[in-house]
């Protein structure tokens, strides 16, 4: 008979209050404020995890999962609050804060293309209008590059929580009106790039003038003009500003705009 026994961890669950839990070992970190207060603000029952003690003479140490003792209490508003614990008898203090730190050693973290197509299969209403904004200029969310793929999608989801549905609509136009799906034309510098510049100039900047003076420039020029400026989305917007400006003085858009921008402007604020 096979003894699988070394495979399973030696544990029982037992629901302890809150305020019999011990979490200030020295091992751990300092406990996030902003993070339990996000966390708290998201609630979601099914997302909390079983705490992992170290019950060492009759003290119940938490070495997994002090955010979240402190998570439910915050929600429940008691330290008496019971939650679900992970309990190992007699491990040694040097054992806790072994397991601590390698924890998540051998953990694969989900990429944002996994997480943003299981939040499709879940219904989530944000990533549902993304994928159909995208699909509707027949691009497709993907893992892989590719012409008319986006691999960028936790750019496109930033874009949508920073500046909104009708700017990343606008970004999508733009880079596929230029470029035609081109792979490169889908990173993430590249739309948060049209993004900075779509926020910092509105109806300022002309989309059949960006289309035709960015068309004429190969995406591999723009992205080493991009790269001798500065690094980053700024660089690409600035590369892009400096061919949509070029032999232009009627619509030639301002500097300061981009680096100083709060706000999108209206047409009639003028670009001098």
């Amino acid at each position: 008979m096979n003894d699988y026994s070394r495979y399973v961890p030696n544990v029982h669950f037992e629901q302890i209050p809150i305020k019999h839990l011990v979490s200030n070992q020295e091992y751990q970190r300092n406990l996030s404020v902003r993070h339990i207060e996000h966390a708290a603000a998201n609630f979601d029952l099914c997302q909390i995890n079983p705490v992992k003690v170290s019950r060492r003479n009759n003290v119940n140490y938490v070495f997994n999962g002090q955010h979240t003792i402190e998570i439910v209490a915050l929600i429940s508003g008691s330290r008496e609050t019971p939650v679900w614990c992970m309990i190992y008898d007699d491990l040694e203090y040097e054992r806790e804060a072994d397991i601590f730190a390698n924890q998540q050693k051998f953990v694969k973290p989900l990429l944002p293309y996994e997480i943003f197509m299981a939040n499709i299969e879940a219904g989530s209403d944000k990533q549902l209008i993304i994928r159909d904004l995208a699909e509707s200029y027949h691009l497709k969310i993907s893992a892989k590059p590719g012409p008319c793929h986006i691999c960028a999608v936790a750019t496109l989801e930033s874009i949508h929580d920073r500046y909104g549905f009708h700017v990343l609509d606008r970004v999508l136009r733009l880079a596929v009106g230029t470029w035609e799906g081109a792979a490169q034309s889908l990173s993430a510098n590249m739309l948060n790039g049209i993004a900075r510049l779509v926020s910092a100039y509105g109806d300022l900047l002309k989309e059949d003038l960006f289309q035709e003076k960015l068309s004429r420039l190969s995406i591999r020029e723009l992205v080493r003009t991009a790269n001798e400026r500065r690094a980053g989305s700024l660089g690409f917007a600035e590369a892009m500003l400096i061919c949509y400006n070029k032999k232009t003085q009627i619509n030639a858009l301002t500097w300061d705009r981009l680096y100083a921008a709060k706000r999108p402007p209206r047409a009639d604020d003028g670009a001098s």
